[in-house]
Order: structure tokens, then C-alpha cells, then sequence
């Protein structure tokens, strides 16, 4: 099965920026871990600060992947562009967030991309990330 997580503008600081909100852990770190739990998996890794980039990954893996685990960051809650193309591909698409968006700031509440996507894991750390390649797994 082919997965491929790919994360948004800021997730490339992960162990350094908001650590009481993040976690200390680099995603790197993390992604190892998972690739040794879930070796069944044909595991990815795509990162972004930059919209236009993250939809062009979406566009190169949106018709040939077994799945799409995506932290858009920020851009969950302003870009109609990613909700395009997440809506465009065939690929399923699970939005993940580390945080649980609804107890943080009221901007966050609302995700453009939900509507698109496959499911929502959020809140969860880390984990929601091998909370959503377990979901792929069990299909």
C-alpha cells in the first residue's frame, strides 16, 4: 500500500517551534518510528511551506497513491485552492492536525479542506498520524 504524508508551512520546525503544543519530536524522527511500526506501508514524506507546491504534490500523487495523509497547516483554513485540488484528485485524503484546532483560536475552528477529505483526525499529537495510516490499513 502506498502512502504519502505530506505536511504544510511551519511543520518542517516540529520539535523546536510550540513544543508544549507540538511536541519535541522532529517529524523525521517520527516518520522513522512509523516505518519500522508499519512495515506493510510504502511510506512517503513531503513537506511545504508553500501552497502552490503542496497542490502540486497533491496533482503528482492524487491518481497513483493507495492514500493521503495531509497537514495542510495553516493553509486548512484559507485555501480554497487546496480544497480544489483535494477535491479534483482520486486519491482519499485524510486531514490530520497534531493540535485539536477547536480549543485553540477561533480561526482555526473551521477547515476549508473537511468537506474533501476522506476524515478528520485531529487532537491526538503525533499519533493522528498512525491514527490515519491505521484507517488506510484496515480498508
Amino acid at each position: 500500500m502506498k502512502i504519502i504524508i505530506i505536511n504544510g508551512p511551519n511543520l518542517n520546525l516540529l520539535g523546536k517551534r510550540e513544543v508544549s503544543i507540538y511536541g519535541n519530536n522532529s517529524f523525521e524522527e517520527y516518520l522513522s518510528q512509523l516505518k519500522q511500526k508499519f512495515p506493510v506501508a510504502s511510506l512517503e514524506y513531503f513537506q511545504s511551506n508553500h501552497e502552490g507546491e503542496l497542490i502540486d504534490k497533491l496533482h503528482e500523487v492524487g491518481f497513483s497513491y493507495d492514500g493521503i495523509i495531509l497537514n495542510a497547516g495553516a493553509f486548512t483554513h484559507t485555501s480554497i485552492a487546496m480544497a480544489d485540488a483535494i477535491k479534483a484528485i482520486e486519491t482519499p485524503v485524510i486531514e490530520v492536525h497534531i493540535s485539536n484546532t477547536h480549543a485553540r483560536e477561533s480561526f482555526r475552528h473551521q477547515s476549508l479542506l473537511s468537506a474533501n477529505a476522506k476524515g478528520v483526525i485531529l487532537g491526538f499529537g503525533l499519533d493522528s498520524y498512525e491514527l490515519a495510516l491505521q484507517s488506510y490499513l484496515l480498508l
